[in-house]
């Protein structure tokens, strides 16, 4: 196996959560289109149940569907089993025990919903239109609220640890300029997301250049405006599609691997042999 292409992905869904195909539908696809190193980062279990999330009593299928393809495929690809797992709150975020005591390779540490001024659980992880929607309904129409809301439970996440990559960084970005056109421009925002990137760069976490939204939406995550702050900073990025489909997993992998050369980034970080290694970008 030629690792010289970047080919890599470790942001991957599958029918464990809100996926697609199965486990060895991705790995089939991505053999097809040369991949190298693949993993899988199903939802992880929330407190209550969500049509995206995987349930606990399916975490033992779960690992044994995983190593019954990894010894299937051995020797052709390199297959890894991680998690997505939330911040959602002080008792269930990647730092707890019942995460930390399961047999992963990596960890990734997302944020996908906030608690409104009643205490109830609101998904921001939406549509543009349904974002505009939630942020008047839910939150009085006050979008810097929900920003600082947003990042301060980022940081926290940060804060407790338990993780390896932070998951779309800035995902909010897209919905809250939607919202508000320019406030990517505004200095309080500024300011915030960086303060949030010189913490991430300070406790040695690793970034996902998240390709999903590339080609329907036209960014990335975190936003390229920022690429060449974090390397500025030292962090260490890697190349993930945030696939569902086993057809999408490559999507937008060389305009983001473009844009980091063009960033200053020389290298990316890929597993190979279980360790996270520096891997030159090859164009």
């Amino acid at each position: 196996m030629s690792r010289s292409k970047n080919l890599t992905n470790y942001h991957s869904h599958s029918l464990y959560c809100d996926g697609r195909a199965s486990m060895e539908d991705f790995v089939r696809f991505a053999l097809s289109e040369g991949f190298t190193s693949y993993g899988f980062s199903s939802h992880a279990p929330l407190p209550f149940s969500t049509a995206w999330t995987m349930e606990w009593d399916r975490m033992n299928d779960y690992q044994a569907e995983f190593h019954r393809i990894k010894e299937k495929y051995a020797g052709k690809i390199e297959l890894y089993l991680g998690l997505e797992i939330d911040y959602l709150n002080e008792e269930s975020n990647p730092s707890a025990a019942r995460f930390r005591e399961l047999p992963l390779d990596y960890r990734i540490g997302s944020v996908h919903m906030l608690y409104n001024e009643r205490g109830e659980v609101v998904d921001v992880d939406v549509p543009a239109d349904v974002f505009r929607q939630i942020v008047d309904k839910q939150f009085g129409g006050d979008l810097e609220q929900v920003v600082r809301l947003y990042y301060g439970r980022l940081r926290r996440m940060l804060e407790l640890g338990g993780f390896d990559v932070v998951g779309h960084a800035d995902k909010m970005h897209y919905n809250a300029a939607c919202y508000r056109p320019g406030l990517l421009d505004e200095v309080w925002y500024d300011t915030l997301v960086k303060e949030y990137f010189e913490d991430i760069a300070a406790r040695g976490y690793q970034v996902e250049i998240n390709t999903k939204s590339y080609h329907d939406l036209g960014t990335f995550y975190p936003n390229e405006r920022y690429f060449p702050l974090l390397r500025s900073l030292g962090i260490r990025v890697q190349v993930n599609s945030d696939s569902h489909y086993p057809e999408r997993i490559n999507s937008g992998r060389p305009e983001a691997l473009r844009a980091l050369k063009q960033a200053g980034y020389e290298t990316v970080m890929e597993m190979y042999n279980g360790v996270w290694q520096e891997m030159p970008i090859v164009l």
